[in-house]
């Protein structure tokens, strides 16, 4: 008996041993492409953006056009909608599934703290109860970005613009 577990010990002992040899593969090349960088590099500030706003700005970077349903060879551009509850992009891109534009709006989302402490500084006893983003963006322009607020204070209501920066359109 003594001498069937040893030898099912040393079986157990040697065969992790054999399982260690590893084959070399040679793997073929891959490229990757950052066709949608520009707009995530714009999209993004110093400060941290909402999370929601975050999330779809990257489904719309990296969006493949040329894998998804939509695609058809015979048009120059498309304009593709992501939504989710807090808001909406419109993008469009061009054949190679190059960003060309967008027009963003979101609702009621959580603001950045320039334009919280810009609001407090200039309206103090004034609450915010409404808030829409606003983001356009091209390829070749640039990106602009605005916030449109609703302050309140006991029953008078304001509606105000500001940049992301917090400064007053």
């Amino acid at each position: 008996m003594k001498k069937f577990l040893l030898g099912l010990i040393i079986l157990g002992l040697a065969n992790p041993v054999f399982s260690q040899i590893r084959k070399t593969e040679q793997l073929s090349e891959v490229v990757v492409h950052a066709t949608n960088y520009k707009y995530l590099t714009s999209a993004n500030s110093k400060e941290v953006a909402s999370i929601p706003v975050k999330f779809l700005e990257e489904k719309v970077a990296n969006f493949d056009l040329k894998n998804s349903e939509f695609y058809d060879d015979e048009y120059a551009e498309y304009v593709i909608s992501f939504y989710i509850p807090e808001g909406k992009i419109q993008a469009a891109y061009d054949k190679d599934g190059k960003l060309l534009r967008t027009a963003e709006r979101f609702k009621d989302i959580d603001l950045r703290r320039s334009i919280k402490e810009s609001v407090a500084i200039r309206f103090p006893g004034w609450i915010i109860t409404k808030d829409m983003y606003l983001v356009t963006y091209y390829d070749k322009e640039g990106i602009n970005k605005k916030y449109k607020l609703k302050l309140e204070n006991g029953n008078k209501s304001l509606r105000i613009k500001m940049n992301e920066k917090g400064e007053y359109l």
